[in-house]
Parts: C-alpha cells; sequence; structure tokens
C-alpha cells in the first residue's frame, strides 16, 4: 500500500530539485549575460536582462531550498522513528 504522506513528500522534493535548477540556471544565465554585457556595450537592456535574472533566480531558488530540506528532514525523521 502507498503511503500518501510518503507519496507527497516525494512529489515535494521532485518540486524543490526542479526550483533548484531553474534557480540555479537563471543565476548561471545572469553571470552569462554579465560577461557578455562587459566584454561588449553594457546596454540598459543586458542589465535589466541581469537583474530579473537575479530577482527570478532568488524568487524560485529561496523556497526551494527550504522545501528540499524540509522533506530530507522529515523523511531522516521516519527513518529514525521506524517508519
Amino acid at each position: 500500500m502507498v503511503d500518501p504522506v510518503r507519496e507527497r513528500r516525494a512529489w515535494v522534493a521532485r518540486l524543490a530539485t526542479t526550483g533548484q535548477r531553474v534557480g540555479y540556471a537563471l543565476f548561471l544565465a545572469a553571470i552569462v549575460l554579465f560577461v557578455v554585457g562587459l566584454l561588449t556595450e553594457l546596454s540598459g537592456g543586458i542589465t535589466g536582462a541581469v537583474v530579473a535574472c537575479l530577482i527570478v533566480g532568488s524568487a524560485v531558488l529561496a523556497p526551494a531550498i527550504v522545501l528540499g530540506f524540509a522533506a530530507r528532514a522529515a523523511e531522516r525523521e521516519d527513518r529514525a522513528a521506524g517508519r
């Protein structure tokens, strides 16, 4: 029988992993855009894209990290309790 709590926790862990990948990818995109901007002309468009990547990346990454820690801690607690 499938435990609905464990199933939901696995879904949250997958969501957290996806969020972390997206957040870190946006940070990488911000770095690449910044370097491209430095090597060319640092225009307002590139600056805006860098800032947007940093803001959206932070908004996605912060909750994803917290959810990931919570899911792992809950699994660890279940294993310690023998469930």
